[in-house]
């Protein structure tokens, strides 16, 4: 395999669809020296990088273990397919995002297993990463690979694969299992005493030492207080999934949904302080410039004190335009209070769960919410200000029958209803995947068909302009339920599967599923059989795994369900003797109600007042090295998180979705890096000097980006795109372009500069369009000695020229071979109406 450090990055970024997932460089990030640190630790995501920075959980995993002095923990992410054909097409190994270490040459790399259908982007992972896919395979010299989350609460589908699986929360095993692999290395141990060293840890399963008859308990975190992390998360480069602040107000549930694993898995309930959560909240603010707060756990709305809380915040950073989001709230959860606040920022769409369409079943999954609730509750949210409602609901929910069906469209018209003729209605299908730990976990899944009938059934009896139906790929649920509750011979389905060509099952655009049958066909595994009910008396794969909640309490509810017999949140009523708390250490944590909020002081939410003046400011900024590879939105975003976390306070746009007075000069293009860029700004008069402000928004720059220099602009100040008249380029050949092609290139370009027109094709979103850019080029040349292309363009109200563009349109060059060219922008050139002072702003001052 090639060795990394002799890859041309640019060229290979260059050659996929989003180079910012790949580049690093991100604010916050840890990159340690390679001498500081006694064990390297790499933290695998199965899946992109847009859906992993969204991950709270390995946020956390890496605050923790970049805390500790001797280790050093780095990130990896799925590579989406286009980088994959990239790396294997260049012997290429992935690498973690920090020191571009392949993953080969990590003392441990552990992966958080989320989703069922991540398990072929694992095994991807491994083989890129120069690791043995089973771990039986793998000698002194390779990695220990472990894993954890939701997933690994049935090890057994993934066991062929993974050396040691952590049981439960991992914030102290993390660093627990760091330490004991540190020792025995330092020691002189080999790769079986590593392991012995995990298996002794609490919450580990290794699957070489273990044998099935012994009983890992799951972790837990006592108490969330003293863990107040991360404070300073890593802040993504490109748009996310969740790209906002994520901030824990309390995990676990005792609600007692019994289809829900993470409501029986995550137990006990423990909610975090309102002060500790308000000095989380600020901090976290400070080291990101992120605009939004999300207020996360199970069910937000069942935080103790969840008005006072969201009324501070909001109250405390309203005048910076932070919103708040709560991702996950119950019908019966929502007092008008609640609604009002939340009314006060972004009003998109309104989500509820009532996940059943009929009392009865409602009953039978123990959700404790009336249709009257939900009704009253979307009247409110449409009376609000809300256009539009999503409900969730789940077929073939245990003991589901046609009334059912019929509830969950009545209940979408009866929503839309309270909606008075103003209200848009969504509703939302998957299908239930009886799940490991669950009171369902006995229960039947409903196959291809039977799924296929009942959204058939809801296409025919949900026609309005105002509902929209959405459902869960069923193939997709179907091979989610074949290895939620499958053995260890998934681990040969799974092998298949990916050596057949699977990755990334859970996203329509790449899911195969005729792969999937055909490895099913191979391995001679009879899916419909996994999906059957199971007797009481079965013992299943995960047995040897503790999760806390007993056998007992978990056939006492599958009772309950028979007879639709409800069981109270014991938060508020008597234990329900689920088995999870000692009520010693381990118990249910709630925040007193007398508890005081608003208590700390933020000085990041200072107010704005009126008498401060709105000022206009022109900033010129670089975008070199890695940020080169941002796009122009991903570059406006950096930009505004970096100065409102410097401290600026912007004036904003008026409207729904205000947005800060930011404008640029030009938008460039990926991949293109620049010397010189040119934003202006509106913001609140500073209170301090330019030079520090400068400052401290660099420090929250990611690398290659940096404002060279902040200037007060007069009120009749020109526009950029007013004074703007054509850019500079530097256009650096490859050395495999030969002396064929330098006489080409220079027989070609005194032969378009002497031409009256040179009409080209452009090609944008699928149109195709002629236009002559002779007018547009003011000058271009090579210089042979450096093996550069020096190439003026002109911009204005006509468009302006790219140097791809002029490379592919006018040299030759292909589009692949475009693709490898280093393009630099090196200057501005402005139009003869800017005045003396104007040409200081851009280049006296900026040099």
């Amino acid at each position: 395999m090639t060795d990394p450090s002799r890859l041309n990055s640019g060229e290979l970024l260059l050659a996929v669809e989003k180079p910012s997932r790949y580049t690093g460089g991100e604010i916050n990030a840890v990159r340690k020296a390679d001498g500081q640190s006694r064990l390297r630790f790499a933290l695998a995501f199965p899946d992109t990088y847009e859906v992993g920075m969204s991950h709270l959980g390995l946020q956390i995993l890496y605050a923790v273990l970049n805390g500790l002095p001797d280790v050093a923990a780095e990130r990896c992410y799925a590579p989406w397919p286009d980088m994959e054909q990239e790396l294997r097409r260049r012997r290429l190994p992935l690498c973690s995002l920090e020191s571009r270490r392949p993953l080969a040459s990590f003392d441990i790399v552990g992966f958080s297993l989320q989703y069922e259908l991540s398990y072929t982007n694992l095994l991807m992972m491994l083989e890129l990463g120069g690791i043995p896919l089973r771990r039986e395979e793998r000698g002194e010299e390779h990695p220990l690979v472990i894993a954890g989350g939701p997933c690994a609460f049935n090890p057994a589908p993934m066991s062929a694969f993974i050396d040691a699986f952590v049981i439960g929360e991992g914030e102290e095993a993390v660093a627990e299992i760091a330490a004991a692999v540190a020792a025995v290395r330092t020691g002189g141990g080999g790769r079986r005493e590593r392991l012995e060293a995990l298996a002794g840890i609490k919450g580990v399963y290794a699957p070489a030492i273990h044998t099935l008859s012994e009983r890992i308990g799951k972790r837990i975190i006592p108490d969330l207080d003293p863990w107040r992390l991360p404070l300073c998360p890593i802040v993504p480069l490109m748009k996310t999934i969740h790209d906002r602040v994520t901030l824990e107000i309390a995990r676990g549930c005792t609600r007692g949904c019994r289809f829900c694993q993470a409501g029986m898995v995550w137990r006990p309930v423990r909610e975090r302080s309102p002060a500790v959560l308000e000095e989380m909240a600020e901090a976290m603010l400070r080291a990101t410039g992120h605009d939004e707060i999300s207020l996360l756990s199970l069910s937000s709305g069942d935080y103790t004190l969840i008005e006072p809380l969201l009324a501070t915040l909001m109250d405390r950073y309203y005048t910076r335009r932070v919103a708040l989001a709560l991702p996950s709230l119950r019908v019966e959860t929502l007092t008008p209070k609640l609604i009002e606040g939340i009314r006060r920022v972004r009003k998109t769409s309104f989500t509820l769960a009532p996940e059943a369409g009929t009392q009865r079943l409602r009953d039978v999954i123990n959700k404790g919410n009336t249709e009257e609730e939900l009704l009253d509750t979307t009247g409110r949210v449409f009376a609000a200000g809300w256009k539009a409602v999503k409900l969730y609901f789940m077929l073939g929910l245990p003991g589901e029958k046609e009334e059912d069906l019929e509830g969950i469209a009545d209940l979408a018209y009866k929503t839309l209803r309270t909606a008075k003729n103003r209200g848009q209605v969504t509703v939302s299908l998957s299908t239930f995947v009886p799940k490991p730990h669950t009171p369902f976990q006995w229960q039947r899944q409903i196959g291809l068909e039977e799924t296929v009938a009942r959204q058939d059934f809801f296409r025919q009896r949900l026609k309005n302009r105002n509902i929209n139906i959405k459902w869960h790929d069923a193939r997709m649920s179907f091979l989610e339920g074949v290895f939620s509750r499958g053995g260890e011979e998934m681990g040969d389905l799974i092998e298949t599967a990916f050596r057949l060509g699977c990755r990334f099952d859970g996203w329509s655009d790449c899911f195969r599923f005729d792969l999937w049958e055909e490895a099913l066909r191979r391995t001679g595994i009879n899916a419909g059989a996994a999906l059957e009910e199971r007797s009481l008396a079965e013992s299943f794969p995960w047995e040897n795994i503790d999760c806390g909640v007993s056998r007992e309490f978990l056939l006492a509810e599958a009772e309950k369900a028979r007879t639709g017999e409800p069981t109270p949140d014991c938060r508020s009523g008597s234990c329900s003797l689920c088995g999870v708390c000692d009520h010693r250490t381990i118990r249910n944590i709630t925040v007193p109600p007398d508890a005081p909020v608003g208590t700390v002081v933020s000085s990041f939410a200072e107010r704005v007042g009126r008498e401060r003046q709105e000022k206009a400011f022109r900033l010129r900024f670089t975008k070199l090295g890695p940020a080169g590879f941002l796009s122009h939105l991903e570059l406006s975003a950096a930009l505004s998180r970096a100065m409102i976390a410097g401290g600026i306070s912007f004036a904003y746009s008026q409207g729904f979705h205000p947005h800060p007075k930011l404008s640029f000069a030009d938008a460039t293009a990926v991949g293109m890096e620049s010397r010189g860029e040119f934003a202006d700004i509106r913001i609140h008069d500073p209170a301090e000097d330019q030079a520090s402000l400068v400052a401290r928004i660099n420090a929250a720059l990611p690398a290659g980006v940096e404002i060279e220099a902040m200037r007060e602009l007069p009120a009749n100040a020109f526009s950029l795109a007013e004074l703007i008249a054509g850019f500079d380029y530097e256009i650096v050949l490859p050395a495999d372009v030969g002396e064929a092609e330098l006489l080409g290139i220079e027989a070609g370009i005194p032969r378009f500069l002497a031409a009256g027109s040179f009409r080209v094709t452009r090609e944008a979103k699928g149109k195709k369009s002629c236009r002559d850019i002779r007018p547009l080029v003011a000058g271009v040349a090579l210089d042979r000695p450096s093996r550069r292309v020096l190439f003026s363009a002109r911009s204005g109200p006509q468009g302006t020229v790219r140097p791809a563009e002029f490379l592919t349109g006018v040299l030759d060059f292909s589009a692949e071979a475009v693709r490898r060219i280093r393009a630099v922008k090196t200057a501005t050139r402005l139009a003869d109406i800017a005045s003396e002072d104007e040409r200081e702003i851009f280049f006296r001052d900026f040099s």
